[in-house]
């Protein structure tokens, strides 16, 4: 094709014009493909999803007594709150090792067992997480005597108040399950590496002295579960749906529950059931959650954001699901934000595991 140039060689401005215009038509042509295509997927994500049934739940809750206690609660008061106001009836526990070990052998359960009596009267059902690695912050409660062993001696001395654990709580038949670690394969908080031989030999040593069935629990979204189905009995995984991270702030995970409840279905014959573990009702801080102002807290969870978490997790596939952020609502309540508080007991009075 001849391009008519000027004399000093460049394309004479007719000629650009019309090459500038013809660049212009291909990604404006381009981008309504992309947007076509785009639009094409979402839609059937969302027919997908539209589609799935909304099972009825278990729902209950998980409880910490030492985050309740972080945020200047009273621990005791918030769990018979969650109990009696709120109505939970089934309840997952930790049991933390610093708490329970605070001196090297000498052990110490009344918290434990003060929390499994106050929910055996109620007929609550109740999960018990053991081992170094349990439910909130910092992950692995170490006691402080164990900071200068070696890895070696410590996961030692993980077996050890293990055994004692397991073999005081096991006299009570106020609970259900054992969950052996929390998210043990998951790299997250102030923890050794994963190991799964140490992890089966915790689990063979709780079932060689008690013969209720073990959790274990994986992230839902980060993990292929595949070394945690291989160990459990039941298979716990977490669901949580508005992010933080460091460099880019908060954050909507995109996944679906269709995308869930495909990989359930996958999973679901190789273990006795699946559960969610801890599904996402408080938000996710990016630092003490009481440092936070509060209006920006009830941003990024509120009772709508609960509500629809709910009705994700329904058409998961699952039938049992364990709210995480219940201590969060009951401080929402003493700081004059009860809208939490009240919409999670619309919920449990909804709940077909309320009686």
């Amino acid at each position: 094709m001849f391009i008519n140039r000027s004399k000093s060689g460049r394309l004479s401005r007719s000629e650009a014009s019309w090459r500038w215009h013809k660049r212009r038509a291909y990604f404006i042509g381009l981008s309504i493909v992309i947007v076509l295509l785009v639009s094409m997927l979402l839609t059937k994500i969302a027919i997908d999803n539209l589609g799935l049934e909304e099972r009825e739940i278990k729902l209950g809750m998980t409880f910490s007594k030492k985050y309740a206690a972080e945020l200047g609660l009273d621990w005791r008061e918030t769990y018979l709150a969650m109990l009696d106001d709120l109505g939970a009836r089934a309840l997952r526990l930790p049991v933390y090792w610093d708490e329970i070990e605070s001196k090297p052998g000498e052990f110490s359960f009344t918290d434990v067992d003060w929390q499994l009596q106050e929910a055996g009267r109620r007929g609550v059902k109740v999960i018990l997480v053991v081992g170094m690695k349990v439910p909130r912050w910092p992950e692995c409660h170490f006691p402080a005597w164990t900071q200068d062993l070696t890895e070696d001696v410590l996961r030692g001395r993980v077996m050890v108040m293990l055994q004692k654990t397991v073999q005081h709580l096991s006299r009570s038949s106020n609970f259900a399950n054992w969950q052996v670690e929390n998210e043990p394969f998951f790299r997250f908080g102030n923890c050794p590496e994963p190991n799964r031989k140490f992890l089966q030999g915790e689990v063979d040593l709780v079932k060689s002295i008690d013969s209720r069935p073990v959790i274990i629990t994986d992230a839902g979204e980060l993990s292929d579960w595949v070394r945690a189905i291989t160990i459990a009995d039941i298979l716990g995984i977490s669901t949580y749906r508005n992010v933080w991270n460091r460099y880019v702030g908060h954050v909507f995970w995109p996944s679906t529950p269709k995308w869930y409840s495909t990989r359930i279905k996958i999973v679901q014959p190789l273990v006795e059931a699946v559960i969610i573990s801890e599904l996402q009702a408080e938000p996710w801080s990016p630092g003490p959650i009481r440092d936070w102002d509060i209006a920006e807290q009830l941003k990024h969870m509120n009772p709508q954001r609960l509500n629809d978490n709910v009705a994700f997790a329904r058409r998961m596939g699952v039938f049992e699901v364990y709210l995480w952020g219940g201590e969060w609502w009951y401080w929402l309540k003493t700081q004059g934000y009860p809208e939490m508080w009240d919409a999670g007991k619309m919920l449990f009075d909804f709940s077909s595991e309320k009686p």
